[in-house]
């Protein structure tokens, strides 16, 4: 019996653990493991998804070869640092060098006449090309300058994206599309578009030997004003050409100086001169006597002109913007600085609007004025006869 109960006893034990095991294995079989239930309580009982191993989905992500650009995103990407360099994405320059220009033409425009559309779309289209072509050329001068300045470091030419044989390429290709927009003009205009180059070229040098570049930077972003009249007149007049001419340089050094705060320590550490250097603390001071001096330019070219009431009205409110610009301006806070400048397209429009309306209403006056005249020569001519002695036949 001991034997034999001594042979059953594996056999018991070996039972008990296979039970224990099998016990275990379908109790292990039964139980889930634990979810979170999110949503809606009647999708919880759905089949769940197979998620695939992450490991395996990062290495299969990782091997993946680069998506690569169409060449629509190719040639955007390889025009961005051009467009850049055009200062294509900062307008503001485009409309200071437009709205002289504009100011010349309505000027120039005949009583009760809105300005000529065409010359104007020729006009705006050449302030475009033309301005990009003066980045392009004050980039080239000032590359090195740039790359010390914060504000300007990251300039294509500046940073390295293009070479400046390529942007020497880019400026011809924008010199040949200006002369084509100035070979639509007649040849008075046509040769003194052209002698404007001269001032355009030699601007980004004048920071290096005087304290007034900004007079010169005046000079040719104002040629314009003697363009557009001699564009749709055959010449210049300059009773109304100068004044206005002179005013728009004046304009050009308040609103440039102004932006020139923006730099003038890194113009100071550089070397670099500029009008915001020279006024320094004086700066308000000074600018306002310019404003004076525009304010008095633009009297004097509606005077030459015959404007009317809506012009000289457009005249004050300038003046008022400008003397609101000046006396609110921080000169120690770029930020206000940049937002003063910016401002200034709106004194372009204002100016321009004033001019149009002030030619518009032209034609009433003129016309009065023309029949008073008629009435008063008319009058002053009249010499009513007198009754003569019949003859007497004898």
């Amino acid at each position: 019996m001991f034997a034999l109960r001594h042979l059953r006893l594996p056999s018991a034990m070996h039972f008990r653990s296979s039970y224990a095991v099998a016990a275990t294995t379908k109790h292990m079989l039964l139980r889930r493991p634990a979810r979170v239930l999110i949503g809606d309580p009647s999708d919880w009982d759905r089949p769940q998804i197979q998620i695939q191993d992450i490991s395996s989905r990062c290495s299969s992500t990782a091997t993946e070869p680069a998506k690569s650009l169409t060449p629509v995103e190719e040639l955007l990407a390889a025009a961005k640092p051009y467009a850049q360099l055009m200062r294509i994405d900062r307008p503001i320059g485009t409309y200071l060098l437009f709205w002289p220009c504009a100011w010349s033409i309505a000027l120039s425009a005949d009583a009760g006449c809105w300005p000529d559309l065409t010359m104007l779309g020729l006009f705006g289209t050449g302030a475009l090309i033309m301005r990009g072509a003066g980045c392009t050329i004050n980039d080239l001068w000032d590359k090195d300058i740039d790359a010390k300045v914060e504000r300007t470091r990251m300039r294509p030419l500046a940073s390295g994206q293009i070479s400046q044989f390529d942007a020497i390429v880019f400026l011809s290709a924008q010199l040949s599309l200006g002369l084509l927009v100035l070979v639509q003009l007649n040849w008075q205009s046509i040769l003194l578009g052209a002698s404007s180059l001269g001032l355009v070229i030699t601007y980004p040098l004048m920071k290096r030997v005087t304290y007034w570049p900004q007079l010169v930077l005046g000079m040719a972003f104002n040629w314009g004003a003697l363009l557009g009249w001699c564009a749709t007149q055959g010449s210049v007049n300059l009773a109304a050409c100068l004044p206005l001419y002179l005013s728009g340089v004046c304009w050009t050094i308040v609103y440039d100086t102004i932006y020139a705060h923006q730099d003038k320590l890194d113009d100071l550490q550089i070397g670099v001169k500029s009008t915001a250097l020279r006024f320094g603390e004086n700066t308000k001071a000074w600018l306002s006597g310019f404003t004076a001096a525009m304010l008095t330019g633009l009297s004097t070219a509606g005077w030459a002109c015959d404007q009317t009431l809506p012009y000289y009205a457009a005249v004050g409110i300038v003046g008022a913007h400008l003397v609101q610009q000046i006396y609110s301006l921080n000169i120690d806070n770029p930020s206000d600085c940049a937002k003063k400048f910016l401002s200034n397209h709106q004194v372009g429009l204002i100016l321009f609007l004033g001019i149009v309306l002030g030619t518009l209403l032209k034609s009433d006056e003129t016309k009065k004025k023309t029949q008073t005249t008629l009435t008063t020569s008319t009058a002053s001519s009249y010499v009513p006869s007198l009754p003569q002695k019949p003859e007497v036949i004898s």
